[in-house]
């Protein structure tokens, strides 16, 4: 697996890593098509564009979330949709699975959520760069452009400021949560183990 398919996975939340591949791909590109959908309705006012991003986005956005996630935690598809969720919840919250055997999926999860929180870091750079380069745009639409403009420039820019400041701190937060499930997973496992050699 390549970095960049592992790029930017760890924002996925967790209900999504709950679903079905078919699922994650129509709620992640649904949520993307009309997000930016309304972005260019806001700021060209044309229902068509915005309708041809919609589409467009949902499918790309959809297809390629579903493919990350299936890359970043391969053991998922195969699990019951039940199991998934015990393993997803109780990794982000921090906390011991019920079912012993659901230790090692912890494991797996919390490292998949460590290797694309590296990825993440590793872009912070980019990020600065395009959010001073947003933030520039947005005050030059304030000076120069149409209100549709402004407000979309001004949302994109909070939306980048919002990943560079608060992101870093509830990724932080999130893998120190992981950190702790996969630790006791680690005890259940080497348990078990134990158990099993005697």
């Amino acid at each position: 697996m390549g970095d960049g398919d592992r790029e930017r996975v760890i924002l996925v939340p967790g209900w999504l890593w709950q679903r079905g591949a078919v699922s994650r791909a129509v709620a992640a590109g649904l949520a993307a098509g009309v997000f930016f959908g309304v972005f260019v309705l806001v700021e060209s006012g044309s229902w068509a564009g915005a309708v041809v991003v919609f589409v467009v986005l949902s499918l790309f956005c959809g297809i390629r979330t579903a493919r990350r996630m299936d890359l970043i935690w391969p053991a998922a598809k195969e699990m019951a949709y039940a199991d998934r969720v015990a393993v997803v919840r109780a990794t982000r919250c921090g906390e011991a699975v019920d079912d012993p055997r659901l230790a090692p999926p912890v494991v797996e999860y919390a490292g998949a959520l460590r290797r694309a929180a590296e990825d993440d870091r590793l872009h912070r750079p980019l990020v600065l760069l395009v959010t001073a380069l947003a933030v520039a745009l947005a005050v030059y639409d304030t000076l120069t452009g149409e209100t549709g403009e402004t407000v979309v420039s001004w949302l994109v820019a909070v939306l980048l400021l919002a990943d560079l400041l608060w992101w870093p701190r509830r990724r932080e937060h999130l893998l120190a949560r992981a950190g702790r499930a996969e630790a006791t997973a680690l005890r259940i496992t080497d348990r078990g183990c134990a158990t099993g050699d005697s």
